[in-house]
């Protein structure tokens, strides 16, 4: 990866082009050091537990802008939640569906479409938040209601709005997707917090030394794992029949369908989270919690991730929402329906409804493969910090996922494009 970005900054081109993304990013994380007006940050930072709510999945993704209260707070979270309603959109409704068939066109509609999305979802998660934190106190009582609420409202929507543009020029202009890498630079910048809260607990003892020596060395492995877990993929063969047309012959050829074994990615794990953290948030807004007491205050101690009935339920839902997302991205009767027409099959396999079974036959144990990796990465910090109750571990298994993801998509886009350059060094 070091080689390919030093061969990388040797061209000019794409020197320029990561030079302009880094100047980007740093913009993304001077915004996150400006305060939102009217907003007290440590009455916010006492709302939520880094790892008990949404809102401390919003707090990591946006590189800790959330607890400090800034114009970026909401981060690129609402961004996200419109991009998977319009991929599940687009296979409900037979309009957008041939519309994402008709090539650029169709595809700068849909992203049109989805900024808007983007820009609703933002306003009622802005609104969302000014009532919790008014019912919280952590906005100035001095202020005029309505002025706050527009101000608070305006600025945090204005943030996410800019976040979008910021991601879209990055994709455009820069190296790599913009949007991930926005989530990868807000998610990498807690590591320094992660280290002081690192250190702080090795000072309890000998015990706590060994602890967090197993930790680095867990996390390694883990990293490990997802690296050659995203890599993996199951290739099913396939083979073209010779045909001729004219004086020509096609067909012939051998090439084969890759299904990667991650190929959800961390869209189950963000479904899962948004599900579990959904009471404790609701409740919030209401003034509840864990140490509320009474039928409420049991039930979010039961969602609280402290507990290990969450962690198991957790993992189910991981385990159902891989499925679901599977079967969206995938349609073996098309597959198999589209390679037929081109005169394709599987070697040993015939045409038709054989080879979509054959093809659901092996989508489904390679998804069941995909689905025990992402719930064993998703649940594997909830656990760790159970036993070796380390607080306010800001690197978690859905972070690590996206981390490593982001740098290897990163990476084999800038790999594409020394390749499309010719590039001596980097082919030999």
């Amino acid at each position: 990866m070091f080689q390919t970005m030093r061969n990388a900054w040797k061209v000019p081109d794409l020197r320029k082009k990561i030079i302009y993304t880094l100047i980007l990013l740093v913009i993304f994380r001077l915004g996150s050091c400006i305060p939102v007006p009217l907003l007290d940050p440590m009455q916010l930072q006492g709302l939520f537990d880094a790892e008990n709510s949404l809102f401390g999945f919003i707090d990591i993704m946006s590189g800790g802008a959330f607890s400090n209260a800034t114009i970026f707070a909401m981060g690129i979270t609402p961004y996200i939640n419109a991009s998977i309603i319009m991929q599940l959109l687009c296979v409900a409704i037979p309009v957008l569906e041939r519309m994402q068939k008709e090539g650029e066109d169709g595809r700068k509609k849909i992203a049109q479409i989805q900024r808007y999305a983007t820009i609703v979802l933002a306003l009622i998660q802005a609104i969302g938040l000014f009532f919790l934190l008014k019912n919280s106190n952590a906005i100035e009582a001095s202020v005029n209601p309505f002025l706050a609420a527009l101000m608070i409202i305006v600025t945090l929507s204005a943030g996410t709005a800019f976040l979008m543009w910021l991601g879209e020029q990055i994709t455009e202009k820069g190296v790599g997707n913009g949007i991930s890498l926005i989530i990868f630079a807000g998610i990498v910048s807690r590591i320094p917090s992660m280290a002081v809260s690192m250190y702080n607990y090795m000072l309890g003892g000998t015990t706590y030394v060994i602890g967090t020596v197993v930790l680095l060395i867990v996390a390694l492995l883990v990293i490990g794992l997802v690296v050659m877990m995203n890599e993996a993929e199951r290739r099913i063969p396939v083979q073209y029949a010779k045909r001729v047309v004219g004086r020509k012959m096609y067909g012939g050829q051998s090439t084969h369908i890759p299904i990667k074994v991650a190929s959800a990615g961390v869209i189950p794990i963000i479904f899962a989270m948004s599900i579990l953290s959904f009471p404790g948030t609701v409740a919030a807004f209401f003034g509840k919690s864990a140490a509320s007491g009474g039928f409420w205050g049991g039930f979010l101690k039961i969602l609280s991730p402290d507990n290990w009935f969450y962690g198991v339920l957790y993992f189910l839902l991981i385990l159902f929402f891989t499925y679901f997302y599977t079967a969206i991205q995938f349609n073996p009767i098309e597959m198999a329906n589209n390679m037929k027409k081109s005169g394709g099959f599987i070697p040993g396999i015939r045409p038709g409804r054989p080879t979509s079974d054959y093809i659901t036959k092996v989508l489904s144990k390679i998804t069941m493969a995909g689905a025990i990796f992402l719930g064993f990465i998703a649940v594997l910090p909830i656990f760790m910090n159970m036993a070796l109750d380390i607080k306010n571990f800001a690197i978690g298994g859905t972070s690590l996922l996206i981390v490593v993801g982001v740098a290897l998509e990163t990476v084999k886009q800038l790999e594409s494009q020394m390749l499309m350059r010719h590039y001596k060094g980097f082919l030999e």
